[in-house]
């Protein structure tokens, strides 16, 4: 709960005045999507730090990383290029998720929560970030 309480301080604190707003579920009902999209450098900046400072916390030594808590939990994550990070936060049972990365410096975190969410993260081309939080039920 540590690390999602973390998700949602970086949340605040870097995207202050962004737009946040809840996105259709895209597997089971019940389930909500908030996803942040950074809107300058300084703001993928903050987000690419928050997301260092968790995975060094959980002792990550790559730009790839997978924190799970629960069971029957998966995730992957793909990257093809340089200069990538990517964090799959999941706490509860039932959840799917990846992110895929291909091209250079993109930075995504993805966090599931609750019980049973599926949901991916395509990143191509350069530079793209992102912060994605799925509640299940």
């Amino acid at each position: 709960m540590k690390t999602f309480a973390l998700a949602l301080t970086l949340a605040a604190a870097a995207f202050t005045g962004t737009a946040m707003a809840p996105l259709p579920a895209q597997a089971n009902d019940g389930v909500r999507v908030f996803e942040i999209i950074p809107a300058n450098r300084n703001q993928v900046r903050i987000l690419r730090r928050g997301l260092a400072q968790i995975a060094a916390q959980e002792e990550a030594r790559t730009g790839a990383h997978a924190i799970q808590t629960g069971s029957n939990n998966s995730a992957a994550i793909g990257q093809n290029g340089r200069g990538s990070t990517a964090l799959i936060h999941q706490q509860g049972n039932g959840h799917s998720g990846s992110i895929a990365q291909n091209g250079n410096n993109h930075v995504s975190g993805l966090f599931q929560i609750g019980e049973n969410t599926d949901y991916q993260v395509t990143q191509t081309g350069r530079r793209q970030a992102r912060l994605t939080i799925v509640v299940g039920n």
